[in-house]
């Protein structure tokens, strides 16, 4: 199983209720999450000024598949562009890095 960390930072100005945001992000991630990206499990955790995401993904499964890295950060961009709460509370994810690294 792989794990990746990922952040939302929050928008300026957006004041979330610390006690349901984490939850309510996860199941925003839960509801646009598909077989293809592997997610076993998540957590996250309220942070001044961002939200902290830990996705546990299962390994690529075939030769060719995206890395685990990829894989994530497109769930959360997923996520992102299709739920208005995460778009009205955070700011846009960082997109996967390239195939080059950069």
């Amino acid at each position: 199983m792989d794990i990746v960390y990922l952040s939302l930072d929050r928008r300026p100005g957006i004041t979330p209720d610390l006690a349901t945001e984490a939850a309510e992000a996860l199941d925003i991630l839960w509801a646009h999450t598909t077989p293809g990206d592997g997610l076993e499990h998540a957590s996250a955790r309220t942070e001044p000024g961002r939200l902290d995401l830990l996705l546990f993904l299962l390994p690529p499964d075939r030769p060719g598949a995206e890395d685990t890295m990829r894989r994530a950060a497109a769930l959360v961009a997923r996520g992102y562009r299709n739920s208005p709460v995460l778009k009205r509370r955070y700011l846009p994810p960082a997109s996967a890095p390239s195939a080059t690294g950069r």
